[in-house]
């Protein structure tokens, strides 16, 4: 049972609020608390000149600034605090402000808490963008007012009193936005689970436990969709609370959803042919399987089949750019971890020059090297991890005698210059870092702007 929202506004009215963190979820957030009566005070390790308009706009609407180097050594005496997702709820400031007596919570927790729309949320260290927008587009074909959030879409928080029991909210969730959540969820997708922002979590299981909590609240009723093929995320049916739904692209699942002979399957019913589907990939074939399965008591297997064969991507996930003298340039810069990097460079059916490197998330290269050298014709390193990657094919090397050519780039626009030397008439180019941005983007969709902007101006 959902609460309502008129519960918050009573409770938030007057409060002192600490807001951690004046990205682009929580300036809305801010403004929204205001509207709501709050005492709010902003912390960002930005400083006022780098937070510019934005700071004009908070000094001018009361809203007291915590900035710069130490922002929170006064994150004390709030009755709430929005914590942003990346920082963690045991650092130092926030157990103090607990103790102190602060409601510790985040925006997404508070939206997914009040919200009145059916939810459906998708985690996995894979798929989870591509298959939370599938998803909205089966749910807006449909006829359904559809919003969409987390990681993707707009800040949902400040809309809450706009959407009805009979819109649907579709939100991509992170393992940072589960950490700490407690709420239930009516639909839940993990699309599969492999290491990935191990320099955020301690270890990996705490990364799985993390994912967990997407499902581990809801109620009887409650839907958790599963990928059978992954060996992790098959695991949680036995903590499952709600009812359990599996996908397959390698076996038959008759009250699932499973891919066979070129065709994807809904409790044994026939939606598309896999060659039909625009976005090509087996991953994909499998983030359809999730999409379908969670959507089944809502969407009809004609809409189903009209949007697999119409929809055509994600930007910067294997997204064509352009192609330059009979070679294709992709911009699949969302791949920062090298499983994803994999089902990307797989997916194109031929050996093809892949650029990758950049932030260290602490997550092992082996993969990469080991299960992607029969596809890369070469391979250019760039940023913080190009060594370490290069340790792990030269690794390769060493152990198996497979030799993979390997090139070093000091930047993007020299990497692109190294593969378009290196490629000839039919190749494919992919950037596919296998790796986060933040050694030197903001983040991926900076990264993958500038590689489109480098490759239009060859």
């Amino acid at each position: 049972m959902k609460k309502d929202f008129k519960d918050f506004k009573k409770f938030i009215e007057g409060k002192k609020v600490g807001v951690v963190g004046i990205g682009v979820s929580n300036i809305p957030l801010i403004n929204f608390l205001l509207d709501l009566g709050a005492i709010v005070t902003a912390f960002d390790k930005k400083t006022e000149e780098e937070l510019g308009e934005v700071a004009t706009e908070f000094n001018s609407k009361g809203v007291k600034l915590e900035l710069g180097d130490g922002y929170l050594y006064n994150l004390n005496g709030f009755d709430v605090i929005f914590k942003t997702p990346s920082m963690r709820s045991d650092s130092e400031s926030l157990v103090k402000a607990k103790k102190e007596g602060a409601y510790i919570t985040s925006e997404m927790e508070e939206f997914v808490r009040y919200t009145k729309g059916k939810v459906y949320g998708i985690t996995g260290s894979d798929g989870k963008t591509t298959t939370t927008t599938i998803i909205s587009k089966l749910l807006e074909q449909q006829g359904y007012r559809t919003w969409v959030g987390g990681n993707i879409g707009t800040p949902l928080f400040s809309q809450i009193e706009n959407i009805n029991e009979d819109d649907r909210v579709v939100l991509e969730l992170s393992s940072f936005q589960l950490m700490t959540m407690t709420q239930e969820i009516d639909v839940v997708i993990c699309t599969n689970l492999a290491p990935n922002h191990l320099d955020m979590h301690k270890d990996m299981q705490e990364y799985i436990d993390a994912k967990k909590n997407i499902f581990l609240y809801q109620s009887s009723d409650g839907i958790l969709i599963l990928n059978r093929e992954n060996e992790i995320t098959y695991e949680f049916k036995e903590e499952a609370k709600g009812i359990v739904k599996v996908f397959s692209s390698k076996r038959e699942i008759i009250d699932g959803s499973y891919y066979k002979d070129g065709v994807l399957y809904l409790e044994g019913k026939e939606v598309c042919k896999k060659d039909n589907i625009i976005i090509k990939g087996m991953h994909n074939v499998e983030n359809y399987l999730a999409a379908f399965l969670a959507t089944k008591d809502d969407v009809s297997l004609e809409t189903m089949k009209k949007v697999a064969e119409t929809f055509t991507g994600v930007e910067h996930r294997c997204e064509l750019v352009r192609e330059i003298e009979g070679v294709k340039y992709y911009n699949d810069s969302i791949a920062s971890s090298p499983t994803r990097t994999l089902a990307g460079i797989k997916a194109f059916g031929e050996k093809v020059i892949v650029i990758a490197g950049g932030y260290d998330k602490h997550i092992p290269f082996e993969p990469l090297a080991y299960e992607g050298y029969p596809y890369i014709k070469e391979l250019i390193l760039m940023g913080a991890t190009k060594s370490k990657i290069k340790d792990v094919f030269d690794k390769l090397e060493e152990e198996k005698g497979i030799v993979v050519n390997v090139k070093m780039a000091d930047s993007l626009d020299e990497a692109v210059k190294i593969a378009k030397d290196l490629a000839n008439r039919g190749d494919i180019i992919t950037l596919s870092p296998a790796c986060a941005s933040f050694d030197m983007y903001p983040n991926f969709m900076v990264r993958g702007n500038e590689f489109k902007d480098i490759v239009r101006s060859l």
